[in-house]
């Protein structure tokens, strides 16, 4: 565990409570108990809704962050944003027994769907929950109607040398004026909401654990991987080469669609997309399993 710097666990919250504001009257939040600890969870849309779970980015994302996705999405499903265990957010892991290898985080979202009630799912991710998302896909494909993929990030390549260099500061010793420097930097001239920013900066030195860390998905199981697959990328993203990236998805992948976003970030995603990504998402949602 780690709690570096000077944070805030009170104006973390107001800033949590804040950005969670702008999802749809009526979102519910529940905690659902794992094996890991408790899992915190939005959720928003009709009852009988087909179930869509979505994954954060790493760090501060929090479940928060789709909010400008939710009301698209939840007109035809039931979706349930989920904040990661471990890190920033309203998760609270078990005392030392949180997700340290892939088996974990698979088991760990494994057991969220069961305490949910929830058999199977339409999937989505963004940066490393996409990683994490995919992974679940491969260790479990019959509980995996469709998956899309938010500029996912090592699942295909990896991080380009410019952004770890500018990302080591920040995470070496996080502060507020760090977490903006280097949000400002990878978003470019992209208008970022006011509120999420501040969650971002207020997350700096949150107590978080060791997130989990690994190879990139073998590219004989990603062959064997027979679900629905929407590959969204930031067309300006500094995070990684998209168009290698979509190159090796559509190389490794046997039913995949590949789609780059104009004009937007890695981190600019999910808050600050295109107009039109919750329809294009919904669309391919919709469409039959097969």
């Amino acid at each position: 565990m780690s709690a570096r710097g000077s944070y805030d666990a009170g104006r973390f919250h107001d800033a949590y409570d804040k950005v969670v504001a702008k999802w749809p009257a009526g979102t519910e939040a529940v905690t659902v108990p794992t094996p890991f600890g408790e899992t915190h969870v939005h959720v928003t849309g009709p009852a009988g809704g087909r179930p869509l779970v979505l994954l954060p980015g790493g760090g501060a994302a929090t479940s928060a962050s789709w909010y400008a996705q939710a009301a698209e999405l939840s007109r035809t499903h039931r979706v349930h944003a989920v904040d990661l265990i471990g890190a920033p957010g309203r998760s609270t892991p078990a005392g030392d027994r949180h997700p340290r290898t892939v088996a974990d985080l698979t088991g760990w979202l494994d057991a969220l769907l069961d305490g949910l009630g929830i058999a199977d799912t339409d999937l989505g991710g963004h940066s490393y929950g996409a990683w994490i998302a995919l992974h679940h896909a491969l260790h479990a494909p019959d509980r995996v109607r469709r998956l899309f993929l938010l500029d996912p990030t090592q699942c295909f390549a990896g991080l380009k040398a410019a952004y770890l260099l500018h990302a080591l500061p920040m995470l070496l010793r996080p502060t507020p004026r760090r977490v903006r420097a280097f949000l400002e930097w990878e978003t470019g001239k992209t208008p970022l909401d006011a509120d999420w920013l501040t969650l971002q900066e207020a997350a700096a030195g949150f107590p978080e654990r060791r997130p989990v860390t690994g190879p990139r998905p073998a590219p004989e199981a990603l062959r064997a991987l027979h679900v629905p697959v929407l590959l969204l990328l930031a067309g300006s993203s500094r995070t990684h080469d998209s168009a290698a990236v979509a190159a090796r998805a559509r190389t490794l992948l046997p039913h995949v669609e590949t789609v780059v976003l104009p004009d937007v970030s890695h981190h600019a995603l999910p808050q600050s997309a295109p107009s039109g990504l919750g329809r294009r998402l919904g669309d391919f949602l919709a469409a039959p399993a097969g």
